[in-house]
């Protein structure tokens, strides 16, 4: 039965012979003719999906690169001590590392896009887990290279493995003068390097590649020690922001479900939060009645319960109700006054009106009298105001009309003409 499920798992009928093997890692690692221009292409459209932002461009650009020959060409060499092979390979690798960078830093010195979009920054803080991607993705392109079912790997593990993304980041560091993108890019191509050729040597050993060198156990041991030095010095940082990252995931994740369960606190209510996990703050932003010391207490009390002991817990007041209240207070006066100007100008209006109504009654009532009296020839209006010393401060209101007539009125007439006056102008007082 055990035999049984590790025939399984066994690939021993799948591999190639050796010298089929030796032959394609050697076609592999040459950049010449073809593979050349593919590589030229490759680096451009990787510079222009990271300059866009365009994860299928930067796909494209992971597909057609050729750089995974190389480093699966000096993974090679070391498990089957060919040094000759290993020179060649190391060659190329150098040269397309710095085509690359050449290439792609002068495409970002000369685009006139230069901002850092997700694409770039994905790709400047490489961690524990890039490493895990590097190992397993060289280990499925190692089997994939040796075996007779290509399939899709190769394709695949181009796109996990991303070799040429990181060279274009570091180059767009050297254009724009941002270093930090420039050392967290080669790290991340140095992680995927260095782990992809790794695991083309332990797949190459545990398959009893034949070695191609006689060495002796000194120079063995030798190459052991520099294998083991490079990997200690690519594996122990990715640890440490490995760390950081873990950290930061898990700051963030207690951090949204405490805020969540602050979203509303002692009537009042969150307007907005804002999450640092680098800094570990949280600055809270409420609507409602001021935040009293005891509320802030309370509020640092309950992150705690979240594991946020030490987090630092910044409050703002976006909107209170006392301010709301002094704010319709003051609306109400200004509406107030607002309502007074407007009564005043139509106060205002309506006596100007009346003022232009009084000028033209002299020309009104000179027309109706000479349509009942002809002989009336001038008509004059007048509310003079009568001041005496009995009532300076009250004055009188009187009215006054002043009619002539061609000669023609008789006595009887003018009577008549006083008496129309005073119904005309519903005045009984009125002198004429």
């Amino acid at each position: 039965m055990l035999k049984k499920i590790i025939g399984y798992f066994s690939i021993q009928g799948d591999v190639e012979s050796f010298d089929v093997i030796h032959r394609a890692v050697e076609n592999e690692i040459e950049f010449k003719g073809s593979r050349l221009w593919i590589l030229v292409f490759a680096i451009f459209l990787a510079s222009v999906g990271l300059n866009i932002n365009s994860t299928a461009v930067i796909i494209g650009a992971m597909l057609v690169s050729p750089l995974m020959g190389p480093i699966n060409g000096m993974g090679y060499s070391i498990a089957t001590y060919d040094f000759s092979l290993l020179r060649r390979s190391f060659r190329s690798f150098s040269f397309a590392v710095l085509a690359s960078l050449a290439a792609s830093t002068l495409y970002f010195a000369v685009s006139p896009v230069s901002n850092a979009h997700s694409e770039l920054l994905a790709r400047t803080s490489p961690t524990i887990y890039d490493v895990l991607i590097a190992l397993f993705g060289g280990l499925a392109g190692t089997v994939s290279l040796t075996t007779k079912l290509k399939g899709n790997v190769v394709p695949g593990v181009a796109i996990a493995t991303a070799l040429m993304p990181p060279l274009c980041t570091a180059g767009y560091g050297i254009a724009t003068a941002q270093f930090h993108f420039f050392f967290g890019a080669l790290y991340l191509f140095a992680i995927n390097t260095v782990f992809i050729a790794l695991s083309t040597v332990a797949f190459s050993q545990v398959m009893k590649f034949p070695i191609r060198n006689e060495v002796e156990y000194a120079r063995r041991a030798r190459i052991n020690r520099w294998i083991t030095v490079i990997i200690l010095v690519t594996l122990i940082p990715s640890i440490y922001f490995g760390y950081l990252l873990v950290m930061k995931e898990q700051f963030t994740d207690k951090a949204v479900r405490f805020v969540n369960s602050v979203q509303v606190f002692r009537g009042d209510y969150l307007l907005r939060n804002d999450i640092d996990a680098d800094t570990q703050q949280i600055t809270l932003v409420y609507a409602g009645h001021s935040l009293t010391d005891e509320d802030k207490a309370s509020l640092k009390m309950k992150a705690a319960d979240f594991g946020l002991d030490k987090v630092a817990l910044t409050f703002k007041q976006g909107i209170s109700f006392s301010d709301i209240t002094g704010q319709l207070s003051e609306k109400d006066a200004l509406k107030s006054q607002i309502s007074s100007l407007t009564f005043a100008l139509q106060e205002n209006k309506r006596m100007q009106d009346s003022l232009q109504q009084r000028a033209m009654t002299g020309r009104v009532l000179l027309n109706e009298l000479r349509t009942v009296f002809p002989g009336v020839t001038a008509a004059l209006f007048a509310e003079p105001y009568r001041y005496s010393k009995d009532n300076a401060a009250n004055p009188e209101k009187l009215a006054y009309v002043v009619v002539s007539d061609s000669g023609t009125l008789r006595n009887e007439d003018r009577s008549k003409v006083k008496a129309w006056l005073q119904a005309r102008l519903q005045n009984d007082t009125l002198r004429v």
